[in-house]
């Protein structure tokens, strides 16, 4: 599969290089080489099981933390190869943050929650800018700025879900990773999910992991559509979804199978 090419005028945020990742002896992705576009948004789709979630994985090295886990291939970020040995897996996911399908909130207050990178990496002296501008950028600061000694667990689903944006995007990442965001949410926390990801992808580069089509559609700017750990197709989102080049991608998208 060719590699998608970026616009003339704009960066790749990420190139994969036939990555290639097995989980003892199963190899749950199949020598991927794509091209992430700066400060877009690329949709993951496929069936439950194709490898969308190892491959978002790469991306941070959070497939380090699977012991049976083992990565080939390059995966290039401002040109340096993220699996180097000299590379700090800490240091990437500062970088390359991620948001899971669950939301996952410290049982600590909202703020402690939000201030807990930015002390980690060295308590800066402006922390409570650090945790008010989160916050409002991921659109939950009106909600809960005057609250911000309650503990997290005590706010509903889709609030923990943006607290956990808002987390990540505390230490300044570049690239923001989504796994299912919404997919443990009613519809209406769903939808500001979804705004709130087309707010965001002007700072950010953005990559989610989606079972939901009508989603994928209505967020990207590219799609990914994964088989069995291949890539299959990877175009611009309205290509995939109207007019894609491989009965296999129409297939699924249409839903005769999946």
């Amino acid at each position: 599969m060719p590699t998608i090419r970026v616009s003339a005028n704009g960066e790749a945020a990420l190139e994969t290089r036939d990555v290639r990742v097995r989980y003892g002896n199963n190899e749950a992705i199949k020598g991927i080489t794509m091209e992430i576009p700066r400060k877009r948004v690329v949709a993951l789709i496929g069936p439950s099981g194709c490898g969308k979630s190892t491959l978002l994985r790469c991306f941070n090295r959070m497939n380090d933390l699977v012991p049976s886990a083992a990565v080939t291939g390059e995966v290039l970020f401002h040109g340096e190869n993220l699996y180097a040995d000299h590379v700090d897996p800490v240091e990437v996911r500062r970088r390359i943050g991620m948001v899971f399908q669950k939301p996952n909130p410290f049982p600590k207050s909202i703020y402690d929650n939000v201030a807990f990178g930015p002390r980690l990496y060295g308590r800066p002296p402006d922390l409570d800018d650090i945790v008010e501008r989160s916050l409002r950028q991921a659109a939950l600061w009106d909600e809960v700025k005057d609250r911000m000694n309650d503990n997290a667990l005590g706010l509903s689903g889709g609030q923990q879900q943006r607290l956990c944006i808002a987390r990540a995007l505390a230490v300044t990442p570049e690239i923001l990773l989504m796994d299912e965001p919404a997919s443990a949410l009613d519809p209406i926390a769903s939808a500001k999910i979804e705004e709130l990801i087309q707010q965001l992808v002007e700072h950010y580069t953005i990559v989610i992991v989606t079972h939901n089509m009508q989603q994928a559609a209505r967020v990207s700017h590219y799609t990914a559509y994964l088989y069995i750990g291949e890539l299959i197709e990877y175009d611009d989102t309205n290509t995939i979804f109207t007019a894609p080049h491989e009965k296999h991608t129409e297939d699924y998208v249409t839903g005769r199978f999946g």
